[in-house]
């Protein structure tokens, strides 16, 4: 073990009949494992000398290797003025530092490299499959004008000429009828109108046209539904969210090249454009210095409209191809934020790109975007989103909402949100890792922010630019783990790579649905409801589940609400996923301690991970139920997400079984940054600027907490909802919130 891994540990009281049963089950439980300082060669030519003496272990502590961690991601190769420094700051010796991140520069790489090897072994085994396929098409030629064998003098010249004709009579009846779908929403009658032609001005090369209406054939979601971890199909397949477009092609084209033009010229803008906050992170957008050099391509902001408008910039360890793959996919792009994204769909494509770069894609597109609280109302959006590759490893990826005018269908469809020219700035640095700069947009309307939420939104903490780069970083570290097989923080030796990965879909699964059940998300039907006796601020919720066999059959009950907690985010996230302290706030424990019995990690990160609970029984009954919990944090806020499982169902899932199969329903808490309610930033009104509270200064003094509920309150889908349920479920969030604040002692 290197010395930056920091293993959980099982309690002193675990039930040793316990481990034969989850051994029968094919499970293993993870064993104590300790760090060691890695002896220099001066050392090691000592030691050869003399008699050999006992290496010297050492356990870092959680603050001095999640400072370490901090560092490395900003220089993973520190000079020596900065290894003392590091050395000063954390009471450890300068050799332990250089060792360290030296020890964390090679696993990285290692871990790198497999992935690579993997992406590779992929590439050529798709050659190999088009290899095939091209000598099965040598050995039975076909006539590429008609279709036809190519056999000479099988066929008459007549026959040939005539199949010749009726295969371009087809061809021209497809794409006519497939342009009057389009267009005109209706079948082409038998007069036939002539289909307007369509000046495009732009060097993309759209599908229409010269290969048929090819292009448009792959709209939408076209993956088939289930679960592949990693392949972009974790998300549910989701359809458009409306009905098909009209509009006029060659004026989106115009749109994406401004927009693509205005990303690129604020993603290398410095000052007086942003103005750089106090710990040198985000950067706010100066709106007065921003009016005088760019004008709107999406038509004025309504007078009630809010604006917020971020850039961040940092390193991630991905190559930049395969991130602007994950963005230009619709369910891979939702996979890879799914705290950030409830829903997305590509409705369009316009321009198919070149080549595997992705050079010249444009898609019309529809999302749904998410701050987790039922107090900030869900962010439907239709944009845009266009890629360009500039010049060798380097990409831009520019979203911009359609302008109302242009869509024919509903010039009211998402009236509550537009996003001005937004996206990434990718650039590789090496063969490992890419500099992401990336620049957020938009304007909202803030009336329907609940004021506990507002100040979160207009500092750019909520939507901003920050939280994209943490999430994307968390989730690159997260992929870079899952492909190695050494992995730090845990000796699970029963559990296989694949039941590893089987136990993390799972747990991805559960955290989805957590954040559509706070949040509303339309991928459930949910109906609100209104009761007399539920808090103002608390949100219930109910739908009927059916069909779904990854949930309870019966009606659920989802109540969820946000408050404000004067204390830092860490000390409440290390508080709620700690599973000694868990008897003080979850009923589940029965008022006893919990052991965690299973630890997977899933980054560097303080608390990254999924782990598997068990805690005191009561009864025999109890005695088979475990807690699956997914927790995470970083700079973006954190999450902590749990669901109650039985043994055999997750003994399936840790010998690779099918984890869709698995029945849950997840309650949890999600930590926002937090900016006080007493904080009333504005715009200073010498320039215009938007002023920003910093998280390391005065202004932030606390985080927002959100709870929520899942509960199945009755097994039959078509029993009616009492209000004692509702009333329990209230009184749920109401104890357990003041028993955090107690726990916590907060006033």
């Amino acid at each position: 073990m290197d010395g930056h891994g920091e293993m959980g540990l099982i309690g002193e009281n675990f039930d040793p009949g316990f481990v034969g049963r989850m051994k029968e089950d094919g499970c293993e439980i993870r064993s104590e494992s300790d760090n060691f300082d890695v002896a220099s060669g001066d050392d090691q030519d000592a030691a050869a000398d003399g008699p050999s003496k006992k290496k010297k272990y050492h356990r870092h502590t959680p603050r001095q290797i999640q400072e370490l961690e901090s560092f490395f991601k900003e220089c993973p190769h520190p000079d020596e003025k900065q290894r003392m420094e590091l050395s000063r700051r954390l009471g450890l010796e300068g050799k332990q530092i250089k060792f360290w991140f030296q020890n964390r520069r090679t696993q990285m790489k290692t871990q790198l490299e497999r992935h690579e090897n993997v992406i590779l072994r992929q590439e050529n085994d798709k050659l190999r499959a088009e290899n095939d396929l091209l000598k099965q098409a040598m050995t039975t030629p076909i006539c590429n004008s008609c279709g036809g064998p190519a056999v000479p003098g099988e066929i008459s010249y007549e026959q040939h000429q005539l199949r010749i004709e009726n295969a371009r009579l087809k061809d021209e009846l497809t794409r006519i009828c497939a342009l009057t779908n389009k267009f005109l929403g209706r079948p082409l009658s038998s007069s036939g109108s002539p289909i307007p032609p369509h000046g495009l001005n732009s060097n993309l090369e759209l599908a229409v046209g010269r290969n048929g209406f090819g292009g448009l054939n792959n709209a939408g979601t076209s993956l088939p539904m289930g679960f592949e971890f990693g392949d972009g199909s974790m998300m549910p397949i989701v359809k458009p969210m409306v009905n098909e477009m009209q509009y006029d092609r060659s004026a989106f084209v115009d749109v994406a090249l401004s927009a693509m033009d205005e990303l690129i010229k604020m993603a290398q803008m410095d000052n007086p454009l942003w103005i750089k906050g106090l710990g040198g992170g985000m950067e706010s957008l100066n709106v007065e210095e921003y009016k005088r050099n760019f004008s709107s391509c999406i038509g004025m902001k309504p007078s009630s409209y809010a604006t917020e408008a971020t850039k961040a910039t940092g390193l991630v360890y991905l190559r930049g191809l395969a991130l602007v793959e994950a963005l230009m996919d619709a369910n891979r792009w939702v996979e890879m934020f799914p705290c950030m994204i409830s829903r997305a769909a590509t409705i369009d494509v316009l321009s198919s790109g070149t080549g595997v770069t992705r050079d010249n894609e444009l898609q019309v597109m529809d999302a749904e975007f998410q701050v987790l609280s039922p107090l900030v109302p869900v962010r439907q959006v239709r944009f845009i989103r266009f890629c360009k590759q500039h010049s060798e490893g380097v990409w831009a990826v520019v979203d911009v909402s359609i302008d109302p005018s242009q869509d024919a269908t509903d010039t009211q469809m998402f009236p509550n949100c537009r996003r001005l020219p937004s996206g990434c700035v990718i650039q590789d640095v090496d063969t490992k890792c890419s500099k992401i700069t990336w620049v957020e947009h938009s304007e909202y309307d803030d009336s329907a922010v609940h004021h506990l939420l507002q100040p979160l939104l207009s500092s750019g903490f909520g939507f901003g630019a920050h939280r994209w780069l943490a999430t994307l970083q968390r989730q690159c570290d997260c992929m870079a783990i899952l492909m190695s097989q050494d992995i730090p923080g845990e000796n699970n030796t029963g559990i296989t790579p694949a039941g590893r990965k089987s136990m993390i879909k799972l747990a991805q699964r559960m955290t989805y649905n957590f954040c559509a059940g706070v949040c509303a998300s339309s991928i459930h039907k949910w109906d609100k409801l209104s009761v007399g006796n539920v808090g103002e601020d608390v949100r219930v919720m109910t739908r009927k589940n059916i069909n779904d066999p990854g949930e309870p059959h019966g009606v659920v009950l989802s109540a969820a609400t946000s408050v404000w907690m004067p204390v830092t985010q860490e000390r409440l996230f290390d508080f709620l996923r700690d599973e000694r302290m868990r008897s003080e706030w979850d009923i589940l424990s029965n008022g006893g301690p919990m052991q965690e019995m299973v630890h997977v990690a899933k980054g560097m990160g303080h608390g990254n991970c999924v782990s598997l609970l068990r805690g005191s029984a009561i009864n025999a009954n109890e005695n088979n139920m475990l807690i699956l919990q997914e927790t995470w944090s970083d700079a973006s806020g954190a999450l902590v997400v749990y669901a109650p499982v039985d043994i055999s169902s997750m003994s399936v899932v840790m010998n690779d079984g099918d984890s869709a199969y698995v029945a849950l329903l997840p309650s949890g808490f999600a930590i926002l940054p937090g900016i006080s309610p007493s904080y009333h930033g504005g715009r200073s009104e010498s320039n215009g600027a938007l002023v920003k509270p910093e998280i390391d200064g005065s202004i932030v003094s606390g985080c927002l907490l959100t709870v929520g509920f899942q509960i199945l309150v009755n097994n039959v889908p078509t029993a009616k909802l009492t209000v004692e349920s509702v009333e329990t479920v209230n009184n749920l969030i109401s104890c357990t919130i003041q028993k955090i604040k107690a726990a916590l002692t907060v006033t």
